[in-house]
C-alpha cells in the first residue's frame, strides 16, 4: 500500500481526488461492463488527434482516435490507475497521471489542447488545484462504490454486507435470514451478487452469496436503484465486487485480526413479557482469529499477472439455548477462503482473465444438556458437524467458483466481452448422539409449567437431508459499438441454477406437548373429559433435485443528445424456466420485457450541477427452493394423541390417537403433476421503479444532493392452499369434482384472475378452472385483496471530499415501505420459504394485512468518515441511526376454516391490522477505528483497532409477533402465547477487533 507524502496542500488534494472517486455516490458513465470502467472526455484539438491510455500497474496500452466533434471514449477498461496522454502527430501534448478508473463508472478526462489542464475526477500533479471531482453528468443510476482503500479506512466489519449498509435505503434484514440486507423495502432474497462479473447468489433461495477473502476486494459497487438493462433478476439491489489483480511489481502482505472474547460485552438475556427467563445469554460469546495473506506480481512483465489471497478464520465460542430445550454448545468453526486470479494481456487489444474462488466453512459443535438452576452443563449429548451449512437460511452458501472472461478491443469503436462461469457447493450436516440413537425433536408448549419436557435431540428443528448440493453455470456475451453520439450495447446473459436439497425433522419427527382443548380447524380432535394435556406428532420431509434456467437478452443506448443532455434507453427480455424433482417443467415464463429509461441534464455545462431521472422495470425468477416442497414429492402431516407417560428420550408413551392423520398443505408424499403446480400463464415477479434527483457541488470540496424514489411491486408469485375456490367454480359451472385430484397448494399471481388445470376425475381428465377474484372469495365474504407493496423515499446527502486531512458523508433517508406483502419472504414470523410463504394461502390470512411492512424504517441517518491526522495516524467513525420496525399481533381466527391456527392479523377475536401495535425502539450504533503506520517501518506496517457499537446499545431488532397459541379455551377464547413480544434478536453487543498488517514490495 502506498503511503501519503506530505509537502503542502496539493499532496492532500491529490489523495482527495482518489478517495472521492472511490466512495462517490451515483455515477455510471456511458455503457460499460459490470466488471470494468470507462475513460471519456472532450479534446479541444484538431481532428485526427489520439488519446493513449496506459495502465500504470500492468502496462496495458490503448490508443483511441478523437472524433470530429472532439469527443473520445475508451470502454471496458480493467479498473485501476491509468496514465492518459493526448497525442498530436504522435507527439505527447498533455498527460494526466494516476487517473483512477472505478468499477462501472466513467472518468471524464478532457484536454484543452494547449497544455492547460481541464481534467476532472483525477488524481495527479498535473491537475490544477481547483479541479476536484466533478459530478458525473452521465449517471442515471443510484449506487455507492467503495475501493479497498476505503474498506480499510472506515470502521467496517470485514464482510461485503457491512459495506453495503453504508448505502442509503439499505437496512439489515431480519437476523433469522443471516447476514443479508434489504434494499429499498424489498425482501432480502431479491438481491443479486456478482464477483468479477459472474452471479454468485445463493442458488437455492436467493438469500446471500459466496464470499471471498476480504482483502482481495478491489472495489465493491452497491446499486440501490436505476441500474441499466445489463442487470436483471433483482427487485432489490445489486452488489458487484471486482477483485484485485497483479501488476508489474511483485507485492505481498500478511495480516492478523483478532476479536478477543474478553473484549466482548455479554449479550442481553431474553425474558418473556411476564418477566420469566426464556434464555440465559451472558456466556454466549466467542473469540475469533483471522490470518490473511496475499501475493501479486508479473509472471511475464506486461503480459501475464498473478494475484492470490487467502483468509483463514478460526472462531471458538459458547452458546446456551433457551429454557424450552436447555443445552450448552461449544463451537469451533474454521472458515477458509482463497482467491487466485490470472490476467493475460495477450495483446493490448485482447485480454483474458481467469478467477478461482474457494469458500469453505467447517463447524464442529459439542452439545451438552444444561441445568438452568445451576447455570452449568450436565450430561454430554453428542456432536453436530457442518460443512457449508452453518449460517442462518444458508446465507453464506460457500463453495468453489471459476470465472473466465475475455475482452476484445476489435476497433476503437467496437468492443467484445465474453464470460463463462460455474460454481459448486456441497452442504453436509452430521449428527452424532452420545446415548439414545432415537432422538426426535421435542417441544413443550404447555402453559404454566415449571419443569418442561426435554428430549435428547441436538438441534430441536429441521436438519438437512443427505446429499445437499448447489451448482450453477452461466455465460454472457456483451457487444458494444460507438456510433456518433450513440453508445450502443447489446448482450446475452444466461445462467442455470441446480440444487439437490431437502429437510427432515431431527430424529424423523416432532412431538409437541400442548394443553388439551379445542384445536383450531380440527373438529375431529376431541380429548376425553378430564384430559389435561395432549401430544401432537408431526412428520416433515422433503428432498429433490431441481433446476432453474434463466436467459436474457438486452440492448441499450447511451445517447449524448447535446453537450448538456444525455438519454439512456434500454430494454431487457427475460425468460425463466423452473423444473421439478422429476425433471418436468412446472413454470415457464417467456418474453418478460423490462424497459429502462433515464436522462441527465448538466445544468450549467460544467459538471457542477446535475439533474437526473430514470424509470425501469425489474423481474425476478421463482427461486429453486419452491420446487423442493411445492412441485416435488414432500410429506407433512399432523396426528394428535393422549399419553400416559414420557420416555427418557422425551417421547410420549401410552398413546391413544385422537381423530385422523391430517396432511398439512396436502403434502402426502406424492409428486404433483406439473400441470397442477402453478397457474397457467403465470406472470413473472416484477417491480416498477421511478427515481428523480439532483447533485450539486459547492466550494472546492463539498457536494450535496437529493433523490426521490418510488417502487411498486406489480406482480408477485406465492402459493395458495385452499380448495374452496375450486368447489365454488365447480358448483357454478356444474362440474363434478367428487373424484377430482386437487393439489394442496398452487403457485399463482396474488390478487389476480388465475387459470388452473384440475384433474376432475382423478384419471388425467384435466379441465381449466379460471378463478376470478369472486371465486377466491369465501362464503363469509372474505376476498383476496389486490397485491400491494409500495416503497417511497427521500434521500438527502452532504459530502465533504477528502481534503484538509478529512473525508465525511452524511445521509438522511425518509422512507415508507407498506402494503400487504413483503415479497418473497415473511419476516413477521421469520419463515424460510422464499415465494411459498403462508401469506396468500387463503383469503382470511390476508385480512387486515395492509400496513407498514417488516423492512420499513421510516427514518435513517448514516454518517461516516475518517481523519488523517498525519502520515502515521488515522481515525475513522461510522454512525447508523434508524427508527424501529413495525410490531404486529398475529393470532387466531374464530372460524379458522383452513386450520392454520395462530396465523391471522387478529387478536382476541378482533381485527389487529398490520403494524397497529407500534414500533420497536430506535436503534443507533457508533463504530470507531484507529490506525498507526509508524514511520520507522516506512508506513508499510499497520496496527489497527476497531470498536463496534461503542456505547453497547442493545435494542430489540426482532420479536415474536404471534400472540396466541392457535387453541381456544372451553369458553371459546383464544389461549394466549407466553412468548408474544419476546425478543428474537438484539443489536450485536460491543466488541473490539485488533489487527496488524504488513505490506511489502519485492
Amino acid at each position: 500500500m502506498s503511503s501519503i507524502a506530505f509537502g503542502g496542500r496539493a499532496s492532500w488534494r491529490r489523495t482527495a481526488l482518489s478517495a472521492a472517486l472511490s466512495i462517490g455516490l451515483a455515477g455510471v458513465a456511458m455503457a460499460q461492463s459490470n466488471a470494468s470502467g470507462v475513460i471519456f472526455g472532450q479534446v479541444q484539438a484538431d481532428a485526427g488527434s489520439t488519446v493513449r491510455l496506459e495502465n500504470i500497474d500492468t502496462g496495458l496500452s490503448r490508443e483511441i482516435g478523437v472524433e470530429q466533434g472532439g469527443r473520445y471514449r475508451a470502454a471496458s477498461l480493467p479498473v485501476g490507475r491509468y496514465k492518459v496522454t493526448l497525442l498530436k502527430n504522435g507527439q505527447a501534448v498533455e498527460t494526466r497521471d494516476n487517473v483512477q478508473v472505478a468499477l462501472g463508472s466513467g472518468v471524464d478526462v478532457s484536454f484543452a489542447g494547449t497544455g492547460a489542464a481541464t481534467a476532472q475526477n483525477l488524481e495527479g500533479v498535473q491537475v490544477i488545484a481547483s479541479a476536484l471531482p466533478a459530478i458525473d453528468v452521465s449517471s442515471v443510476d443510484s449506487r455507492t462504490v467503495l475501493t479497498s482503500e476505503q474498506l480499510q479506512k472506515l470502521p467496517l466489519a470485514r464482510n461485503v454486507t457491512a459495506a453495503a449498509l453504508l448505502a442509503p435505503g439499505v437496512v439489515p434484514a431480519d437476523g433469522r435470514y443471516g447476514n443479508v440486507a434489504s434494499f429499498g423495502g424489498s425482501s432480502a432474497s431479491e438481491n443479486q451478487y456478482y464477483i468479477n462479473g459472474y452471479a454468485v447468489t445463493n442458488a437455492l433461495t436467493g438469500l446471500g452469496f459466496v464470499t471471498l477473502p476480504y482483502d482481495a476486494i478491489d472495489q465493491e459497487q452497491v446499486y440501490t436503484g436505476g441500474y441499466g438493462a445489463e442487470y436483471g433478476r433483482s427487485t432489490g439491489g445489486v452488489i458487484n465486487v471486482v477483485t484485485k489483480r497483479g501488476g508489474n511489481t511483485w507485492k505481498g502482505g500478511l495480516g492478523l485480526y483478532v476479536i478477543p472474547q474478553y473484549f466482548r460485552d455479554s449479550p442481553r438475556s431474553i425474558y418473556r413479557e411476564n418477566g420469566v427467563l426464556y434464555q440465559y445469554r451472558a456466556d454466549n460469546k466467542n473469540s475469533s482469529m483471522q490470518y490473511t495473506g496475499y501475493v501479486s506480481g508479473p509472471l511475464i512483465k506486461d503480459k501475464l499477472f498473478l494475484y492470490a489471497a487467502g483468509d483463514f478464520t478460526s472462531t471458538d465460542g459458547t452458546n446456551i439455548s433457551p429454557l424450552t430445550a436447555p443445552q450448552k454448545t461449544h463451537e469451533d468453526a474454521k472458515a477458509n477462503k482463497y482467491l487466485v486470479k490470472v490476467d493475460w494481456n495477450i495483446t493490448d487489444s485482447h485480454l483474458l482473465e481467469l478467477t478461482g474462488i474457494q469458500d469453505k466453512t467447517n463447524t464442529d459443535r459439542s452439545v451438552y444438556a444444561y441445568d438452568y438452576k445451576t447455570l452449568q452443563p450436565t450430561s454430554y449429548l453428542g456432536t453436530d458437524k457442518l460443512k457449508n451449512a452453518a449460517s442462518a437460511a444458508g446465507s453464506q452458501p460457500g463453495g468453489d467458483v471459476y470465472v473466465g472472461k475475455y475482452t476484445g478491443y476489435i476497433t476503437d469503436d467496437f468492443t467484445v466481452n465474453a464470460l463463462y462461469g460455474k460454481s459448486k457447493t456441497d452442504h453436509v450436516r452430521t449428527l452424532g448422539y452420545a446415548a439414545n440413537p432415537n432422538c426426535p425433536w421435542i417441544t413443550d408448549s404447555r402453559r404454566n409449567i415449571t419443569s418442561p419436557i426435554v428430549g435428547c435431540s441436538l438441534v430441536n428443528g429441521t436438519v438437512l437431508n443427505a446429499g445437499a448440493q448447489d451448482k450453477t453455470h452461466g455465460w454472457r456475451l456483451d457487444l458494444e459499438y460507438r456510433l456518433g453520439d450513440h453508445d450502443l450495447r447489446a448482450g446475452v446473459d444466461n445462467q442455470t441454477l441446480e440444487s439437490y436439497s431437502g429437510n427432515i425433522y431431527e430424529g424423523g419427527y416432532r412431538w409437541v406437548y400442548r394443553n388439551a382443548g379445542k384445536v383450531s380447524g380440527r373438529p375431529d380432535i376431541v380429548p376425553p373429559p378430564g384430559t389435561q394435556y395432549v401430544a401432537e406428532k408431526r412428520l416433515f420431509e422433503t428432498g429433490a433435485a431441481v433446476k432453474v434456467e434463466q436467459e436474457a437478452q438486452y440492448i441499450e443506448d447511451h445517447w449524448q443528445v447535446s453537450d448538456r443532455w444525455l438519454a439512456y434507453l434500454g430494454l431487457r427480455n427475460e425468460q425463466f424456466k423452473n423444473l421439478n424433482g422429476a425433471g418436468d417443467v412446472y413454470v415457464k415464463q417467456r418474453h418478460q420485457l423490462a424497459p429502462r429509461l433515464g436522462v441527465t441534464w448538466d445544468v450549467f455545462g460544467d459538471s457542477s450541477f446535475k439533474v437526473y431521472g430514470n424509470a425501469g422495470r425489474y423481474h425476478l425468477a421463482i427461486p429453486s427452493n419452491v420446487a423442493i416442497r411445492g412441485a416435488s414429492a414432500s410429506t407433512y402431516y399432523s396426528e394428535y394423541y393422549t399419553y400416559t407417560g414420557v420416555a427418557p428420550n422425551g417421547e410420549p408413551i401410552g398413546l391413544q390417537q385422537l381423530g385422523n392423520r391430517f396432511y398439512l398443505n396436502g403434502e402426502d408424499g406424492t409428486t404433483p403433476d406439473p400441470r397442477t403446480v402453478a397457474a397457467q400463464g403465470l406472470k413473472a415477479y416484477y417491480q416498477d421503479e421511478y427515481i428523480l434527483g439532483f447533485d450539486k457541488a459547492f466550494g472546492d470540496n463539498w457536494t450535496y444532493g437529493a433523490k426521490l424514489t418510488y417502487r411498486k411491486l406489480k406482480s408477485s408469485i406465492d402459493d395458495f392452499c385452499d380448495s374452496r375456490p375450486f368447489e365454488k367454480y365447480a358448483a357454478r359451472n356444474n362440474i363434478d369434482i367428487s373424484n377430482a385430484s386437487i393439489a394442496g397448494c398452487y403457485l399463482f399471481n396474488p390478487g389476480s384472475t388465475n387459470t388452473f388445470m384440475v384433474d376432475t376425475t382423478g384419471t388425467g381428465n384435466f379441465v381449466p378452472f379460471k378463478l376470478t377474484k369472486d371465486d377466491f372469495t369465501t362464503p363469509e365474504g372474505v376476498a383476496f385483496p389486490d397485491l400491494k407493496r409500495q416503497y417511497y423515499s427521500l434521500d438527502l446527502y452532504l459530502e465533504h471530499q477528502f481534503s484538509d486531512r478529512w473525508y465525511g458523508r452524511v445521509d438522511y433517508t425518509y422512507s415508507r415501505s407498506y402494503g400487504n406483502s413483503e415479497g418473497q419472504l415473511k419476516s413477521d414470523i421469520g419463515q424460510l420459504d422464499p415465494s411459498v410463504t403462508q401469506d396468500w394461502d387463503a383469503p382470511e390470512l390476508m385480512q387486515y394485512a395492509n400496513g407498514p411492512l417488516p423492512n420499513d424504517r421510516t427514518h435513517q441517518l448514516k454518517a461516516y468518515g475518517y481523519f488523517q491526522m498525519n502520515t502515521e495516524w488515522l481515525f475513522g467513525a461510522n454512525l447508523a441511526v434508524a427508527s424501529g420496525r413495525p410490531k404486529n399481533c398475529i393470532g387466531n381466527d374464530p372460524v379458522d376454516a383452513i386450520g392454520y391456527g395462530a396465523s391471522y392479523f387478529e387478536c382476541d377475536n378482533v381485527a389487529s391490522p398490520r403494524g397497529s401495535k407500534g414500533r420497536l425502539p430506535w436503534t443507533w450504533q457508533l463504530d470507531m477505528n484507529a490506525e498507526w503506520r509508524p514511520g520507522w517501518a516506512n508506513h508499510q506496517l499497520a496496527f489497527t483497532a476497531n470498536v463496534f457499537n461503542v456505547f453497547n446499545s442493545q435494542k430489540k431488532t426482532a420479536i415474536i409477533e404471534v400472540a396466541e397459541t392457535g387453541s381456544f379455551d372451553k369458553a371459546g377464547q383464544p389461549i394466549k402465547s407466553d412468548d408474544y413480544l419476546r425478543a428474537v434478536a438484539f443489536q450485536t453487543p460491543r466488541y473490539f477487533q485488533f489487527g496488524v498488517r504488513y505490506d511489502f514490495s519485492l
